[in-house]
């Protein structure tokens, strides 16, 4: 059960999915902050860190894509979840390669929207708490620099061995979204798989 302090901000143009998320989050003993555009997130997420944002993918003005950009989520210290229909998974992955932790589904059910979040909340945490205890992510390997710290977070599951759904547990976001990141390092390491991005990962490092 979470602490009343912990804040959810919750972005998007539809009034009743506002309401709805709000209703889920506040029963579970949330602090709900919701907007109606994107702007207005900026604002309020500059000003503050709340434990959680879910922002909207289609927006009137600017998209979801766009608020991701301009808050530099890659950076941003909460985790941010996507909403998106289901024609829109090429954008969700955009938007996860724009720093967004994961993305949710239209139609969605409020309470597994709730149980995400509180997972990904609890990982957030139990990273903090283990600093970066990881070889992997400690480690100097050519490529290294061009990955982003989540992409060094997957990459460190993948090293361990982790399945993408063990890697998902670990880091609070789905097994489809541990794929997206796999995908992206395989191609920015230049490896053909998942042993080869093993192989380049200790390769490189016993030579340092």
């Amino acid at each position: 059960m979470s602490q009343g302090s912990d804040e959810i901000i919750i972005v998007d143009d539809d009034p009743a999915v506002r309401d709805a998320l709000s209703v889920v989050f506040s029963l579970e003993g949330f602090h709900v902050t919701s907007f109606g555009d994107g702007q207005s997130l900026l604002a309020a997420a500059r000003a503050r860190t709340p434990s959680c944002i879910i922002l909207d993918v289609h927006m009137p003005g600017r998209s979801g894509l766009d608020i991701l950009r301009e808050l530099n989520a890659q950076d941003y210290a909460a985790p941010i979840f996507i909403i998106s229909g289901q024609g829109d998974i090429p954008m969700a992955v955009d938007a996860i390669k724009n720093g967004a932790l994961d993305f949710i589904e239209k139609p969605f059910r409020g309470s597994d929207v709730v149980g995400r979040v509180e997972a990904a909340i609890e990982a957030r945490e139990r990273r903090r708490e283990a600093g970066s205890r990881s070889d992997v992510l400690g480690l100097a390997f050519q490529g290294r620099e061009s990955l982003t710290p989540r992409e060094r977070e997957v990459l460190a599951q993948i090293a361990a061995g982790a399945s993408n759904k063990e890697a998902g547990r670990q880091l609070g976001i789905s097994p489809r979204t541990i794929e997206v990141h796999r995908a992206r390092i395989m191609e920015k390491l230049g490896a053909k798989n998942a042993a080869d991005l093993v192989r380049i990962v200790m390769s490189e490092t016993r030579g340092h």
